[in-house]
């Protein structure tokens, strides 16, 4: 994508969430994200569909296609019908991985007949006549008319438009603005338009849920540091508290990147990944089907929206890549669990806190030879409270653990909780990964990095992490891990930064896992000015500036002496 595409992006986003929000007006945001991202899903739809039927009219008119439609014989009127009726195929559609749209349920017929709904109307579809009472009844119809016809659908779309407390002529705004979403722009297609909206979408509707938030969106700099790191560009990809599904989201693009580097097909490339995820809340069960959709990405969430811990939807998986960004610290997590669970190899995690819950469920899941990643409050790198220090102390004696990275604050919408990235593995051995890098032997050694001073301050609240701080990150970390040093890819310990160390260092260190107590301080540079000297610098700096402030001091009095009020 270049700088132009970019431009466009960012402005189309700023002005698209500009205008949705003036429409919201006194609907709470979590109802409101639904109302928004579901009508971005039927543009989706509907746009693949009509790009489809003008290749199909293409086709029909072209000699040496297959589908070719010979008009000898055939009066114009007569042409058109046959071609009308040739559109109306749903192979040609479902041969393209296109999904199928009754009539009621393609973006012109939404768009034409909300404004006839907003108070209500009869309509005619495919020859039928429908009451249609409002146009939020008008969308539900819609969405209902694609569940029917795309089994893959069936329960993924919110029908709830009808139930919605906006004012209807408000709704009808929102769709035409909606509609404003061009196709293409240069080399931008449908999808990579209405993909990278929706994925706005849900990071603006976070900030504005705040804590509930970051129930279903992870800050994309954080999930694209994940994937840069553990590279998830070919095998089976798993997250267990998988949200809107943004890992997924990254992971594609990370493909897409990783495949302009190679000069290799994207689409080749993506068919070589499978998606599992599950999710217990059935309305960002639902953000993250339609996610995956938006992107043509085949996916497997389960059979429905479940907890992780008492009804594991993907049972047999071993996954090549796990990433995931649980709840922190998550109470009163093992109701219904045994406490002989399977999973709970290295110790039974304590009611009280999930964390190392979470991380034997990825790790029970992980194939011999993969990866994963997962996002951790602080406190799971030190805790030694209620059987914590014993899990975290068979886990690195089992040389599970690959690399721990502390993060900066202020990362998150929903939590300030400061938090770190876990690194997992099952083989440190010599062996070739997905990416073809040859790794060395790395064990019974830890890689600790300490990011907490990159990134920059993106508002007054929140902190993000430019595209060079994620790759001084990843390329540190795969630096560390290969055989041969490319270039200046060469790995070294640098202080205040990262740190290789043994086993025996974080015996030492009584299995704490805090990457600051391993990288050191930062060398700091010998400016060649003595100590004294540098103290007779700031002595005399420090009493100019007290006589400054005694100066203003007495101003301030003598104005105020002027107006009355001694001091």
């Amino acid at each position: 994508m270049n700088q132009t595409e970019q431009q466009f992006l960012k402005d189309l986003e700023t002005k698209l969430w500009s205008a949705a929000d003036k429409l919201r007006a006194s609907l709470d945001a979590s109802q409101y994200k639904h109302a928004v991202l579901g009508l971005i899903f039927i543009k989706y739809v509907s746009d693949a569909f009509t790009l489809r039927q003008d290749d199909i009219k293409k086709d029909l008119a072209n000699p040496e296609h297959e589908y070719y439609l010979d008009p000898e014989g055939l009066s114009e009127e007569e042409l058109a019908e046959e071609i009308a009726v040739e559109l109306e195929q749903r192979d040609y559609y479902l041969e393209k991985n296109v999904f199928w749209l009754p009539t009621e349920s393609r973006w012109t017929f939404l768009q034409s007949n909300a404004p006839l709904a907003i108070g209500g109307t009869t309509l005619t579809i495919e020859g039928k006549t429908k009451k249609i009472t409002s146009v939020g009844h008008l969308i539900d119809n819609a969405l209902e008319g694609i569940e029917r016809d795309n089994q893959k659908l069936k329960g993924v779309l919110n029908k709830h438009y009808s139930q919605l407390q906006i004012d209807q002529a408000k709704l009808n705004e929102l769709i035409n603005l909606i509609a404003t979403i061009p196709f293409n722009h240069n080399s931008l297609n449908s999808k990579d338009i209405l993909g990278h909206i929706y994925e706005y979408f849900l990071g603006q509707f976070a900030l504005a849920e705040g804590k509930k938030g970051g129930q279903f969106y992870t800050p994309a700099s954080i999930v694209t540091l994940i994937v840069e790191m553990i590279e998830p560009f070919e095998g089976r990809v798993y997250d267990p508290a998988m949200g809107s599904g943004g890992f997924f989201v990254q992971s594609e693009k990370f493909i897409e990147r990783y495949a302009g580097t190679q000069n290799i097909d994207p689409l080749t490339q993506k068919q070589k990944i499978s998606i599992y995820g599950q999710e217990y809340n059935y309305t960002t069960w639902q953000l993250a089907a339609m996610n995956m959709a938006i992107r043509g990405l085949d996916y497997d969430f389960g059979k429905e929206p479940a907890s992780t811990y008492t009804n594991d939807q993907h049972p047999d998986l071993r996954a090549d890549f796990i990433m995931a960004n649980p709840p922190f610290n998550m109470k009163e997590w093992n109701t219904g669990v045994d406490d002989n669970d399977p999973r709970w190899k290295y110790g039974t995690p304590p009611a009280g806190n999930a964390n190392f819950a979470w991380l034997q469920h990825m790790l029970h899941h992980l194939a011999p030879d993969g990866s994963q990643a997962l996002l951790l409050a602080n406190g799971s790198m030190s805790s030694s409270t209620n059987n914590e220090g014993d899990i975290r102390k068979a886990l690195i004696d089992n040389d599970l653990v690959e690399c721990m990275v502390a993060l900066p604050g202020l990362l998150f919408t929903n939590t300030q909780i400061p938090a770190c990235i876990w690194f997992l593995t099952k083989n440190k051995g010599i062996r070739t990964d997905k990416a073809g890098r040859q790794l060395r032997d790395r064990s019974e050694e830890v890689l600790f990095i300490d990011a907490r001073n990159l990134g920059y301050m993106k508002d007054r609240v929140l902190r993000d992490f430019t595209w060079d701080d994620i790759r001084k990150v990843a390329d540190t970390f795969h630096a560390w891990k290969t055989t041969a040093a490319v270039n200046d890819n060469k790995y070294n310990d640098q202080a205040g930064f990262c740190k290789s160390a043994s086993l025996a260092d974080i015996q030492k260190h009584d299995y704490v896992l805090t990457p600051g107590r391993y990288v050191g301080a930062v060398d700091e540079i010998d400016d060649g000015i003595s100590f004294e000297d540098k103290m007779a610098i700031l002595t005399t700096k420090l009493s100019d500036q007290f006589a400054e402030s005694a100066k203003l001091e007495a101003e301030i009095k003598k104005n105020l002496a002027g107006l009355g009020y001694e001091l």
